[in-house]
């Protein structure tokens, strides 16, 4: 089935309504298939990307999602289903250090940082430029940082904060998820900004966004009723049988077992291969216990005054909040509060992991401590509060490891020799594909796949089943960039890459490492 496209086309079955596997029942709709069953364990869809309203009438995200895009078709979908119902925001986005602000990105901005600080930086940067080895000479992402951005804004920003957003020291993680080609800022480029008082803060591919009105969620609901004869919600997948091709769920506490040719699996990976699926060899098993993952506290602070601030979001590498990122989530619809001119909200994130634990009983706690300790909430505001939101959330970085490409080399083909397709953030595994734009693509992209036997561009690999399952992949690089890279382009191979990655993308796709091209 790996290698053929599905005839008929066959029975799927896509488990999970999330973003990819919404993607992947809008394009089986589009094309006239209704063979397919949409599986969801809780009560909703939406995922990782689902929007929840308080008893106060604050509404509150998992995670601070925008909605910026790198694809023709992701823009058609969410205007066919949004119908104008959405804002459009200017980015106005933060670094918090030093007691002070810093715009973002970090490095571009040296100058608003205490003179003593910001000369440390420059002069790491020159020497790291000059003397180092630089991106190639990196084996991980922590020699990376050391080389291409020096001792001091390693120091100040990048060790502190990427350890607070990804749980891991950057030593555990592998370098090719920001991309082959990264052009950092030039040191020439840095010190003229701080020399000369350059303001440099409209890098990015979000600098402009749009936010649906009711939340990020509210654009993933209107997916539900184009395929409500297809959707079953509170169905949970209990095993599978690669053997017979069938599929075992808890449906509110009955078990029924369903046939398919291809299943379309958005869970978590690793949970996939040991949890579910019955006949995993051992070192398959052995191999998806390897990945690793951080989870994350999402903390929601509704506030009984109006906003302070036109802040978006902010990023916080010191150790006197635990946070690495907070959002003025008011500020991006005026649905978000019970009323948007006397109350604001704060989004305040937090990761954690075996390496850096949290203690969820305190955590609501040292997130309030956190917003005044950095001003966010001003000296008597904490009374003004009036909702607090706290949700656990397992899986929410799928970490790129330095094991995790030869980890997916095995897996993947393993899986799909048997029918059975792993797409999504934690489906596929690559945080450098896993916007929400990215997710809804991939499961777009696999249909068209299973389909038409059109190759899946978003992915970035394309899998090859071998005897020993390693040298499986091989890496494809898009002439545009819809992986997560800038391209270079006379040294890109041309290909059709229609509604596959087919507008300019940023260096990274999210902002949580702040690499800025040359632009």
């Amino acid at each position: 089935m790996s290698d053929q496209q599905i005839q008929h086309p066959g029975r799927i079955l896509i488990v999970g309504a999330g973003p990819t596997g919404l993607g992947a029942a809008y394009r089986l709709r589009q094309l006239g298939l209704t063979d397919f069953t949409l599986l969801e364990a809780s009560d909703s869809v939406g995922g990782l990307a689902r929007s929840y309203t308080d008893d106060a009438g604050f509404t509150w995200d998992v995670g601070g999602h925008v909605l910026f895009s790198h694809y023709a078709e992701y823009d058609r979908i969410f205007e066919e289903l949004m119908q104008g119902q959405y804002t459009t925001n200017e980015r106005e986005s933060w670094v918090r250090i030093a007691g002070t602000w810093v715009p973002y990105p970090f490095q571009n901005n040296l100058r608003y940082l205490p003179d003593q600080d910001a000369k440390a930086c420059i002069d790491g940067l020159i020497d790291a430029q000059t003397n180092s080895s630089g991106a190639a000479g990196a084996r991980n992402f922590g020699e990376f940082i050391d080389n291409v951005f020096g001792s001091g804004i390693a120091h100040q920003f990048m060790r502190p904060y990427n350890f607070k957003v990804w749980a891991y020291a950057p030593e555990k993680m592998n370098k090719t998820w920001i991309g082959e080609r990264v052009a950092v800022i030039d040191w020439q480029r840095a010190k003229r900004n701080m020399d000369e008082g350059l303001d440099d803060f409209g890098w990015g591919p979000n600098n402009t966004f749009k936010y649906p009105l009711g939340g990020t969620g509210d654009f993933y609901d209107r997916f539900a009723p184009l395929f409500k004869d297809q959707l079953r919600l509170h169905t949970r997948l209990v095993s599978i049988d690669t053997t017979a091709r069938t599929a075992t769920f808890d449906h509110h506490g009955e078990m029924r077992t369903e046939p398919y040719d291809a299943l379309v699996s958005t869970m978590p990976i690793d949970k996939l291969i040991c949890d579910v699926i019955d006949d995993a060899p051992a070192d398959i098993r052995a191999a998806a216990q390897k990945l690793m993952h951080s989870g994350g506290y999402m903390v929601g602070v509704g506030i009984k005054r109006p906003c302070p601030s036109t802040k978006c979001w902010m990023y916080f590498p010191e150790n006197d909040s635990p946070f690495y990122r907070v959002t003025y989530l008011s500020n991006y619809s005026p649905r978000m509060t019970p009323d948007p001119e006397a109350y604001y909200s704060l989004l305040c994130e937090t990761s954690f992991s075996e390496d850096k634990p949290e203690d969820e009983a305190t955590i609501l706690e040292r997130t309030v401590a956190g917003l005044e300790s950095s001003g966010l909430l001003q000296p008597g505001e904490r009374d003004d509060i009036v909702s607090t939101w706290v949700m656990k959330v397992s899986y929410s970085y799928p970490t790129p490891s330095v094991e995790r490409d030869e980890i997916l080399a095995r897996l993947i083909p393993w899986l799909e020799a048997r029918g059975i397709y792993s797409r999504g953030r934690f489906g596929m595994w690559k945080y450098e594909v896993a916007n929400t734009d990215h997710s809804v693509m991939q499961g777009v992209e696999l249909i068209d796949r299973l389909t038409t036997d059109k190759p899946e561009q978003t992915i970035g690999i394309t899998y090859k089943v071998t005897d020993d399952g390693r040298q499986a992949a091989e890496h494809e690089r898009p002439a545009v960039a819809g992986s997560g890279e800038k391209r270079i382009a006379q040294q890109i191979e041309a290909k059709n890459v229609t509604n596959a990655g087919d507008l300019d993308e940023a260096t990274i796709s999210e902002e949580e490492l702040g690499v800025t091209d040359r632009k």
